[in-house]
């Protein structure tokens, strides 16, 4: 595996390249595109700083860095990197008429957007988040590696390490340190990265019990109480684990920038309820149905709807969410972030296409227990879905200590 985890030049002008294939098809006239997400920027810079890179329709593609020009150069491998203080500096490169341009209309502020239009004229602004998304949700063989060797780390946390850290009146947060302690150390490159808006996350949805259903300003079926309503994360240090309780880990983990998602249930110190046992078994059930039709050519929002046609009636309440904070979608892409394109939900109709790779996360809240359920990540191969992550299991008993 390339452990520097650098993308080649010869990635980055192709990433570049088909970009611009794009934008000159898109349904607004293209003169410029504006990159300023650092997400973005690692995509197509091969690093990542206070910087924006920009195109131009005669196929100028200049990376303009505030701060660090000298990190830029050692990690890029593009010849067009520059120096900048202040906005103004670009104009020594790209002209002052920027006309039709395109940019990060979801995470861009408009702050930014009247600094750039102090030294530049923008005629019209059209969004371009949705054309980098679509070109990132299909990886390379470069890309799968880091995502492979994610997933197979990833089930090892999660099936031998989770169990060994469990122990009888530990509290939330001791757990959350200690796994996220253990996963640094195994390899996890630290972060767990969305692209959601104002999404902070630390390792994933934690919670002990009824904890995992506690509602929660993150678009997941999960829930989570953390450390206070000023940081809903992490975990509660006030809940402690005792015998009976459901323990819900819903973790993402990441190798050198790319992502998988997993998620597993365990029981602490006794069996589960039948019916917990019978609604987590009937999540699993819709996980291997749905998978089933990962394959190129099906379109997302019929995999949605074939999946939730005729469920188990034990999933007739709280499926995908507790009470109202269900949530619409069964599946997303996962890569560099964690919620990426293709979104396996009504709405999403494009076709799927090989190497796409889709974490599938069928969960159900439990009253007066917590949440059930599992998730794993696939890829999308000519043969068929692959499961990198280890396949779904039934709620693992861990013997109290």
């Amino acid at each position: 595996m390339n452990i520097s985890g650098n993308p080649t030049k010869q990635m980055l002008e192709g990433r570049i390249a088909k970009l611009f294939e794009h934008l000159k098809k898109a349904g607004s006239p293209f003169d410029t595109a504006i990159i300023i997400s650092k997400i973005n920027q690692y995509y197509f810079t091969g690093t990542m700083q206070d910087g924006i890179l920009i195109l131009r329709r005669d196929g100028l593609a200049a990376y303009f860095v505030r701060k660090s020009y000298d990190r830029a150069k050692m990690e890029s491998a593009l010849d067009r990197i520059y120096p900048i203080t202040t906005y103004r500096d670009i104009l020594a490169v790209v002209p002052e008429d920027l006309g039709s341009t395109y940019m990060e209309t979801e995470i861009v502020p408009a702050a930014v957007l009247s600094r750039l239009r102090k030294y530049f004229t923008i005629t019209e602004v059209h969004p371009i988040d949705k054309i980098i998304m679509t070109i990132r949700s299909i990886k390379s063989d470069y890309e799968l590696e880091f995502i492979t060797e994610s997933a197979k780390q990833h089930q090892y946390v999660l099936e031998t390490i989770v169990p060994s850290l469990l122990r009888e009146g530990m509290s939330e947060t001791d757990f959350t340190a200690e796994l996220y302690c253990s996963m640094i150390k195994l390899g996890h490159h630290g972060v767990s990265r969305f692209s959601m808006f104002q999404t902070e996350m630390i390792i994933g949805q934690i919670g002990f019990g009824t904890n995992s259903i506690y509602p929660t300003c993150f678009d997941g079926p999960g829930g989570m109480l953390g450390l206070s309503p000023a940081v809903p994360l992490v975990g509660s240090r006030a809940r402690y684990l005792q015998k009976g309780d459901i323990v819900f880990v819903d973790a993402g983990y990441g190798v050198l920038g790319y992502h998988s998602d997993k998620t597993q249930v365990y029981s602490f110190g006794a069996e589960p309820a039948p019916e917990v046992i019978e609604i987590h078994n009937a999540c699993l059930a819709v996980l291997n149905k749905a998978s089933a039709m990962l394959r190129v050519g099906n379109l997302p929002s019929d995999i949605y709807q074939k999946t939730l046609h005729g469920l188990p009636a034990c999933l007739s309440k709280n499926f995908m969410g507790y009470g109202i904070e269900g949530v619409k979608f069964l599946g997303h892409g996962v890569g560099l972030q964690i919620d990426e394109l293709p979104v396996i939900a009504k709405a999403t109709a494009a076709p799927l296409q090989e190497n796409m790779v889709i974490a599938l996360e069928p969960k159900c809240g439990i009253e007066g227990v917590g949440t059930v359920g599992v998730e794993e990540t696939f890829v999308v191969t000519k043969e068929g879905p692959v499961c990198l992550t280890g396949g779904a299991r039934e709620i693992l008993i861990v013997p109290a200590k």
